[in-house]
């Protein structure tokens, strides 16, 4: 039980600070374990790597920043906490299934003049097999 905790707060942490500079290093130090054990333990427990969940949730806020249209994809791209364009397009296509300035122009285009909550329901990621992110059908409950 004591692990589970362990690795409810390192998940924690990912969720609220997604865009600070996160390591696995720096987050088994936080639970007090070796990275080699919590990167073991997180697997088992959620059947992803602490780095492919932390990508999961930058990628999923970044979607959510590209449909507002505002920012440009190098400003999302920072704000989620990527410091690299290049990793962050590679692996948003990776989990969206298109690079992240196509997904922008085709969310736009897909939003327009839609009400907000109803734009934010139906675009909103619902995980798909182990590494897709895929918005939520039409008429799927929340």
């Amino acid at each position: 039980m004591a692990d589970l905790a362990r690795l409810r707060r390192v998940r924690d942490r990912i969720d609220r600070e997604y865009a600070q500079p996160l390591n696995v290093e720096a987050l088994a130090r936080g639970v007090h374990v070796s990275a080699g054990h919590l990167s073991r333990e997180f697997k088992a427990a959620y059947g992803e790597s602490v780095y492919a969940y932390l990508m999961t949730r930058r990628i999923e806020r970044a979607m959510a920043l590209l449909r507002r249209g505002d920012l440009t994809v190098t400003e999302v791209c920072f704000a989620v906490g990527c410091s690299s364009l290049g990793t962050f397009s590679t692996r948003f296509a990776e989990l969206v299934g298109m690079p992240p300035s196509e997904y922008k122009r085709a969310s736009a285009f897909a939003m327009a003049g839609l009400p907000a909550c109803v734009a934010t329901r139906v675009s909103r990621p619902v995980r798909v097999a182990p590494i897709r992110i895929r918005e939520a059908p039409v008429g799927a409950p929340t």
